[in-house]
């Protein structure tokens, strides 16, 4: 068997077991919906209270905003899968990969992938229906070059979730317990990543400190790219960047791991 045809057998056994979970991953969808309520009820009384727009948001696009938010983020944010990951460094179960002709890397990234999928095809469908609930407040881009930078920046956002959630996972070698730091890198991602509100609409010298680190491309930036936000050469330096991030961290991951399985080695793992 050679390697694609390995990381294939991977990918269709993660489906198979991510699939089991389906409901639960509905459930979560349909409920994970409910802060869109609180965020519809916000926005009205700031633009209401305004009486104008905020930095070229209007009540309308600014639920288009969160919308995407919730699409996009159902595309490419990993579950659970840095506990996955630590759960193998603790229990012994990554010497398998020390013994076979697998890289762990590609063996979770093939775990990666079939969870998105399979989430995102059982999520899809209360996300659609709160798409067309709201279906004035949408507008698609004419431009179909727009639709491919923003499928390109999108698949960069996934690698860049996928890679810090590996390097953090991989500190299991040294700590034993890692939520605290999942937590505090969550915190950061929700906060500087665009979920809680555009960063477009941050004061400008912020938002160029904020364009220098890897939150900001994980979220909002395909998102400002679809939504006609970043053009010209913001849109490529923007993209130069994030490519940036992906390379930088998949190195990061890959250190991460040498160091931590020669550690892991040293104390008789």
């Amino acid at each position: 068997m050679n390697r694609v045809e390995k990381y294939l057998s991977v990918f269709n056994i993660g489906l198979q077991n991510t699939f089991v979970y389906r409901w639960n991953y509905f459930l979560r969808a349909l409920f994970g919906l409910i802060p869109l309520a609180g965020t519809v009820f916000l926005w009205r009384a700031v633009f209401k209270e305004r009486g104008t727009g905020l930095h070229g948001y209007d009540y309308g696009s600014m639920i288009y905003y969160y919308l995407l938010t919730i699409l996009v983020s159902n595309l490419v944010t990993p579950t659970e899968d840095e506990w996955q990951i630590a759960a193998d460094i603790r229990e012994g179960q990554i010497n398998s990969f020390l013994t076979k002709p697998m890289n762990y890397l590609g063996y979770r990234f093939s775990i990666f992938l079939s969870g998105r999928l399979v989430y995102t095809l059982v999520t899809l469908p209360p996300i659609i229906l709160i798409f067309v609930y709201y279906r004035s407040f949408v507008q698609f881009p004419n431009d179909p070059l727009t639709y491919v930078l923003a499928l390109f920046s999108l698949a960069l956002s996934a690698l860049i979730q996928f890679f810090i959630t590996y390097t953090i996972a991989i500190m299991a070698f040294w700590i034993l317990e890692i939520s605290t730091i999942v937590f505090i890198i969550y915190s950061f991602e929700y906060f500087l990543g665009g979920q809680m509100f555009p960063i477009d609409i941050m004061p400008e010298s912020i938002q160029a400190v904020m364009k220098w680190m890897p939150f900001y491309y994980e979220l909002f930036c395909p998102i400002a790219i679809f939504l006609g936000r970043l053009q010209g050469a913001e849109l490529i330096q923007a993209l130069a960047i994030q490519t940036g991030w992906v390379l930088a961290m998949w190195g990061c991951a890959k250190l991460m791991w040498k160091r931590g399985l020669g550690h892991y080695q040293a104390v008789g793992g």
